[in-house]
């Protein structure tokens, strides 16, 4: 199992996200997820994140290059800004 360490962004409500939180990984295009809180977009993420390279992986596709280079020991593991996905 290989995990990665990805910067993610967090949005605030608003009417452009019907209300909710979106967490996303710019360096995966398309991967997003909503919540209702904060929490729950940033836990939503991290399956969405882990189904994204499982899919890149399936297909034979190499990943986008930041995420490839963003694998990590996972004794590293640190901090809030940061998702991690595991794979």
């Amino acid at each position: 199992m290989d995990l990665y360490r990805l910067r993610a962004v967090l949005r605030e409500p608003s009417d452009e996200t019907e209300g909710k939180y979106l967490a996303e990984i710019p360096d995966l295009p398309g991967c997003r997820a909503w919540g209702d809180t904060s929490a729950q977009a940033l836990e939503s993420l991290q399956s969405v994140a882990s189904a994204f390279i499982a899919s890149y992986r399936d297909r034979g596709d190499p990943l986008p290059p930041k995420v490839a280079a963003a694998i990590v020991d996972a004794s590293e593991h640190r901090g809030f800004s940061e998702v991690m996905v595991a794979v």
